[in-house]
């Protein structure tokens, strides 16, 4: 039983995520190859066979994979598909956009977001924004699975030395063509990886409360910044920023909660975190609930007290 990783990385390096999924994949058992489609992207596939738990990396170099778009790659897969058990991906936006086209063209169905592996046909995942779990028995010949990869230890980078097969590559569908790409450059860790998180809702009330209430003790905490979709759709902060079921799903060792109510779509995104901080006017907000620490009290004072603290 061999089981396929398709990588997401920058044509250089290989992103976190597929360190996760690496290791998901090592939990369901068998050979675990690793897919980099990519236009000169010889750097990062030497980076996917020093992941531990790798066997094999598979590379497609060729032009109309230089942008990775979600129909050429899926049409790749589709075409190595039928040497494997499963294909995986992780549960990031590229991970969603191409991986639902691989489980089309195979005409399977997609077990999506698995947190647990029970055996090599049986998964566990998440319904019902986080409050129920279902485990799911899949027949079919080929498991398309994405991961959530905060559920899953990082597989160590470096040890490994895999060897690297060239596969040739499928047709270019030529029906997208990436115009442009806007990348956010921070000096904050991103918001997926980070071990501190401070996230801002609401209850700060103005995009400018919270840029001048949570960059100084982000600073202080060497913290990624996240907010609650009420902030973003506020327009407190980008799009990127918002953690939640529609958001970005996070773990770190410290999420600090700041004038977020708790809605069921935010704490789907973050109730898995090592510990949880929430501060709130509100005594009966459901963010308490899960809350380690709570404290009640005014942000606008608590914050400032709590950064000069630190």
């Amino acid at each position: 039983m061999s089981i396929l990783v398709i990588a997401e990385h920058d044509n250089q390096s290989i992103k976190a995520a597929t360190l996760n999924t690496v290791t998901a994949a090592a939990a369901v058992g068998g050979d675990v190859h690793v897919l980099v489609a990519g236009a000169t992207c010889g750097a990062a596939a030497e980076a996917a066979a020093k992941i531990a738990g790798v066997a094999k990396v598979l590379v497609c170099d060729a032009p109309q994979y230089e942008a990775q778009t979600a129909e050429n790659v899926a049409e790749l897969v589709k075409g190595l598909a039928a040497g494997y058990s499963h294909v995986l991906a992780a549960a990031t936006p590229a991970g969603k956009n191409m991986l639902p086209r691989v489980a089309a063209l195979l005409d399977v169905a997609q077990i999506s977001e698995i947190v647990a592996v029970e055996s090599a046909d049986t998964f566990v995942r998440p319904i019902y924004a986080g409050n129920a779990l279902a485990t799911v028995k899949s027949a079919d010949a080929v498991k398309v699975i994405t991961v959530r990869t905060t559920a899953f230890d990082a597989a160590a980078a470096e040890g490994n030395a895999a060897p690297v097969e060239a596969v040739a590559a499928a047709a270019d569908l030529g029906v997208t063509t990436l115009t442009g790409r806007e990348i956010v450059k921070s000096a904050r860790p991103d918001l997926g990886a980070a071990k501190v998180v401070i996230s801002g809702g609401r209850g700060l009330g103005s995009a400018e409360s919270y840029h001048q209430l949570l960059e100084p003790l982000a600073d202080k905490l060497s913290a990624a910044l996240g907010a609650s979709r009420a902030a973003v759709d506020a327009g407190y902060c980008p799009n990127d920023y918002q953690v939640g079921q529609t958001g970005k799903i996070v773990a770190p060792q410290l999420y600090i909660a700041v004038g977020i109510s708790g809605a069921i779509q935010h704490l789907a995104g973050m109730k898995d975190s090592k510990v949880i901080v929430a501060i709130n006017k509100d005594p009966e907000a459901p963010i308490f609930q899960i809350a380690d620490y709570g404290l009640v009290g005014d942000l606008f004072q608590v914050l400032p007290e709590l950064t000069a603290a630190v």
